[in-house]
């Protein structure tokens, strides 16, 4: 059997957390799957994972050889980087994601010109919403917005992102502006409907006076969406405030069609980095990128 095969499968199963998922991500089929890893147990002699109908653990056995699986996984690959030449010359396919707005204002174009500078590297935009799992994935770095749950990611932070309150001059012409939080109350609102920390369709985060930390203050959403750029566009039409980063609303907010209120509200902004995993030596191609791309995102994020 191949082992390296096997051991990336048994991380991933680990890392996504169940056979299905892991399936998904590596394109095999369950059965597949699941006769590799027995085929992995029976060659070791001892049993690596407890798998139920509901939940999948390692045993204390599995717990020590995934360890091992990723330290040698991890050598195996930058050993593969160096025999390419990729710790030598800038060259390779380089994966990079970003949330799926800023990605496409801001961050490519900065790819593109990099692409121009550096014609022996080719690379995968991955634009998301969702903070995908680097290592998991095999992103080689992503561009994060807010704070960073992961320490173990090597952070360069290029900038921050304000969160905003905002509505069309024609719904703040009939209702007035919002003097303090507790006055969301009174208008209709625009929510986004999403999994995203600070971010919730019924409440926004809010500072108030006297209060040390962040509140939640409710809201009235008459209507839920799904993405930034559809509740932005409701806002334009009038059918509420909405509460955005800022760089969703920055066209909307220059061309006079969205104006900001409840300035002196607004939560701390939030901290944007470019992070990759940390694995010792970078390859060219990584460091290029980010020598490259920092001080361009840095100067992108400025009006924010």
């Amino acid at each position: 059997m191949d082992r390296f095969e096997a051991m990336s499968m048994l991380l991933a199963v680990v890392e996504q957390g169940s056979l299905s998922a892991a399936g998904r991500t590596l394109r095999v089929p369950v059965p597949t799957l699941s006769r590799k890893l027995s085929d992995l147990e029976a060659l070791l002699g001892t049993r690596l994972l407890i798998r139920t109908t509901r939940k999948l653990s390692l045993t204390d056995a599995g717990i020590a050889y995934v360890a091992a699986a990723r330290r040698i996984l991890e050598q195996l690959d930058e050993a593969e980087r160096e025999a390419a030449g990729e710790y030598t010359e800038p060259k390779g396919d380089l994966v990079i994601t970003a949330p799926i707005l800023f990605g496409r204002l801001h961050v490519l174009p900065v790819v593109a010109d990099f692409l121009a500078e550096f014609p022996e590297i080719d690379v995968r935009l991955a634009l998301s919403d969702r903070n995908v799992d680097l290592v998991g994935d095999q992103v080689d770095m992503a561009v994060r917005i807010g704070a960073l749950a992961d320490s173990s990611m090597i952070a360069t932070r290029v900038g921050s992102m304000r969160s905003v309150v905002c509505g069309s001059p024609d719904l703040l012409a009939r209702h007035g502006d919002p003097a303090t939080p507790d006055d969301l109350a009174r208008f209709p609102c625009v929510g986004v409907d999403v999994f995203s920390p600070g971010f919730s369709g019924t409440t926004w985060q809010m500072r108030m006076p006297g209060a040390k930390t962040p509140v939640a203050v409710p809201i009235r959403p008459r209507l839920l969406v799904s993405t930034a750029e559809a509740a932005a566009q409701a806002a334009v039409m009038s059918v509420g405030l909405t509460r955005l980063l800022h760089y969703q609303v920055a066209d909307a907010v220059a061309a006079g069609t969205l104006r900001i209120v409840l300035a002196d509200h607004e939560i701390a902004p939030a901290p944007i980095n470019l992070i990759h995993a940390g694995r010792g030596q970078l390859p060219l191609k990584m460091r290029r990128f980010l020598d490259f791309a920092a001080p361009r995102l840095r100067e992108r994020a400025r009006p924010f």
